[in-house]
């Protein structure tokens, strides 16, 4: 399975990132490319700092299941599935200037040494988990764009 820790992936999904435009067409969803890019900037800054968040009530019933549902083969993630709502963004903005902060944060996956972390609705994640479950999601929205 992809993993963000693997160089060639990292390079691939920076190459699919600068493919994007404001021209971009979304396949399924409601954010346009520039709240996608944001959100998922805002997604891996969660990772990449480590910093606790408060659990979710229904993560704590159903994340570890639906986790490993997840990870369980290479399977795209499903269309317009939930996030967390710290995540849902509004508006316009730069999405030149967002692209490159992608790209900058997708790097520094290459010094991610923690070996878990605690998802706000996954719970406790292995190094392994964060690395696949990184790449499935910037997949996951690079595709809602068709990139």
């Amino acid at each position: 399975m992809k993993t963000i820790f693997d160089r060639s992936t990292r390079d691939e999904l920076a190459t699919r990132i600068g493919a994007l435009s404001e021209k971009s067409e979304r396949q399924w969803g409601k954010m346009n490319v520039y709240q996608m890019a944001k959100h998922c900037t805002l997604w891996d800054e969660m990772i990449l700092s480590g910093q606790e968040r408060k659990r979710l009530f229904i993560g704590r019933l159903f994340g570890k299941m639906a986790l490993r549902r997840v990870l369980k083969d290479d399977a795209p993630l499903k269309h317009s599935t939930p996030t967390l709502p710290e995540l849902v963004i509004k508006g316009d903005g730069d999405i030149v200037a967002e692209k490159n902060k992608w790209i900058g944060l997708i790097g520094q996956y290459e010094y991610f040494t923690r070996p878990q972390i605690a998802h706000p609705f996954f719970g406790k994640m292995t190094r392994e988990q964060v690395g696949q479950l990184a790449y499935k999601h910037i997949d996951h929205h690079l595709r809602q764009f068709n990139s």
